[in-house]
């Protein structure tokens, strides 16, 4: 059998936590989203935020990492699945992407990924999808991002 024989909906894969200092909200915005509330205190504090905030953008790159250096190994551990390594492919995509609760400077956000589903795929016979629904929570319980998304796996 093969791990996708073995991802049952419903597994709950928690991919860890990362702490948002505000050194790295500014180089992540300098780079990439270079808005005032990502990158000055001063400016931050008197934007609708009140104070220094990470991307949205920096918080889903922060799931991604933690999400292929953990989420895979957790997909083989929770299901008991012990065969030769899987493969996996592409990600078909995100949607529904929601920032619910901005992520300031100092806030550790934990996210959790939930196997919703799953279909072999009549186009690649030889592969299949894992459909997930992945939230992050900060240090008080405050949902601050969710999305939905998956990845293909082979047979």
């Amino acid at each position: 059998m093969s791990l996708f024989d073995h991802i049952e909906a419903g597994m709950v894969l928690n991919l860890g936590s990362h702490t948002f200092d505000a050194e790295s909200i500014k180089r992540f915005a300098t780079k990439f989203d270079p808005q005032p509330f990502h990158l000055d205190e001063v400016l931050a504090e008197k934007s609708l935020f009140g104070g220094l905030c990470a991307s949205g953008w920096h918080s889903l790159s922060i799931w991604m990492r933690l999400n292929i250096e953990i989420g895979r190994k957790l997909l083989e551990t929770n299901s008991g699945y012990q065969g030769p390594k899987p493969e996996f492919g592409m990600s078909p995509g995100i949607k529904n992407v929601k920032w619910l609760h901005p992520v300031y400077a100092g806030d550790t956000i934990s996210y959790q990924t939930t196997v919703t589903g799953k279909r072999k795929l009549r186009s690649k016979p030889d592969w299949g999808y894992i459909a997930k629904h992945t939230e992050g929570f900060n240090q008080n319980g405050d949902m601050v991002l969710q999305f939905d998304g998956g990845v293909m796996l082979k047979l």
